[in-house]
């Protein structure tokens, strides 16, 4: 299984300016080689591993390329070819998507060390150090350790538009060393979980369980202020340029506090059930809709499932996304449909007379298909009746935070 861990660095300004050097370089070689391979015969590059053979003539005609680590190099030659493969998928899937440019100096702010050329030291503490061949040491702060069973298998090192620097490692750990997964037969509604990802809430269980919407407002007042007081500074300045940083650290706050809540929440999910089932939900599409776009994107529905999914492979929980549509209609005990206008937060089925409340009604819903979807069936000795809770348990804040924290 791959993955990463990211930390927060701090290099000195002698190696801040080499970083800046290095990641500037790789941008040219990059460049570079998009200019190869629009311009050389396909015959002699084509993929990165053929491309890679064309490096040491690279570091004969243009000796700056010997500046760089030489896996560096290689990855960032790599990582054109990923980009050029992410971009032919795209195609294929019918979106309509341009050609791949020259990357700019604000476009291109990372490099990655892969295989060698990196050492993590002194990790005894909070803090711990990082080397860089040809760069030095790079001081990080550590604050969750790398676990024993898992390898390095290369390091990222990112500027971000705040000016902050951050080191992310990707990390390889054998499967044999994960927890197995309980198995399929043993699963029942007692020890697995619909979640229906709600409007009032920001999810709500099918064992009557709902956690609060994270409360941004904020600092999205903050970002406001901060926007209005960029528009009146004088664009290409240097107070332009420091207010535009202010705003970019507005928004980054946002988006690590978004993603800080998501981790907890999918930790508590994964560590409180054996079966987690979800709605496979279109987000793009959601928010194309003209209401409500801002607080869909806040949601970050698709990064919530898929650090749920991350977080199941680690603990050995079952995750399956099931068909979103029809949820909130269906009703959970007789299957009929009624439709109701989002304003309408309860089920009330014509059809059998079930009621309850309408997200918990959507939850069961999930559930169930997602019993289907592992070939179970729904248990015959639970009903819906007795398996929907008669209240609504609101899980605080602060409970997600508590257990979701050590694993986050």
């Amino acid at each position: 299984m791959e993955y990463s861990h990211r930390y927060p660095a701090y290099p000195t300004q002698q190696v801040a300016v080499r970083l800046d050097y290095h990641i500037d370089v790789h941008r040219q070689a990059y460049n570079y080689t998009l200019y190869e391979y629009e311009h050389v015969d396909a015959a002699n590059i084509g993929s990165a591993y053929k491309h890679h053979d064309r490096l040491t003539d690279w570091k004969d005609e243009y000796p700056v390329f010997t500046e760089i680590h030489s896996k560096a190099l290689q990855k960032t030659v790599t990582r054109f070819y990923d980009n050029l493969s992410n971009l032919s998928d795209q195609k294929a899937n019918g979106n309509k998507v341009g050609e791949l440019k020259w990357k700019s100096p604000k476009e291109f702010q990372s490099m990655t060390y892969s295989q060698s050329g990196f050492e993590l030291k002194n990790t005894s503490g909070r803090r711990a150090t990082l080397w860089l061949s040809k760069i030095g040491d790079i001081p990080i702060r550590y604050h969750r350790n790398i676990p024993n069973e898992a390898d390095i298998k290369e390091v990222t090192v990112k500027k971000e538009t705040t000016g902050d620097w951050f080191v992310s490692f990707g990390l390889e750990t054998d499967e044999a060393d994960l927890p197995e997964k309980p198995d399929v037969d043993s699963l029942d509604a007692s020890n697995s979980v619909g979640v229906d990802l709600g409007i009032l809430n920001y999810v709500h269980t099918s064992d009557g369980k709902t956690v609060d919407w994270l409360d941004l407002e904020d600092e999205y007042e903050r970002l406001r202020r901060e926007q209005r007081t960029l528009s009146r500074k004088q664009k290409g300045s240097n107070n332009y340029e420091k207010q535009r940083q202010e705003v970019a650290k507005v928004k980054r706050h946002i988006r690590r506090k978004v993603l800080d809540y998501q981790h907890k929440i999918t930790t508590w999910l994964v560590r409180e059930y054996d079966a987690v089932f979800v709605e496979d939900l279109n987000v793009k599409g959601m928010l194309e809709q003209s209401h409500n776009a801002r607080n869909k994107q806040d949601a970050a529905w698709r990064q919530f499932i898929t650090l749920l999914e991350y977080k199941a492979r680690l603990y050995g929980t079952h995750v399956v996304q099931v068909e979103a549509s029809g949820t909130t209609k269906e009703c959970a005990s007789c299957g009929v449909e009624t439709a109701k206008p989002i304003w309408v937060r309860e089920h009330s089925c014509p059809s059998c007379g079930f009621a309850c409340d309408r997200d918990a009604n959507a939850a069961m819903n999930v559930l169930q298909r997602g019993f289907s979807e592992l070939g179970l069936g729904w248990p015959e000795s639970t009903s819906v009746e007795t398996a929907l809770p008669t209240d609504t348990t609101q899980v605080s804040a602060k409970r997600v935070v508590e257990a979701g924290s050590l694993g986050a």
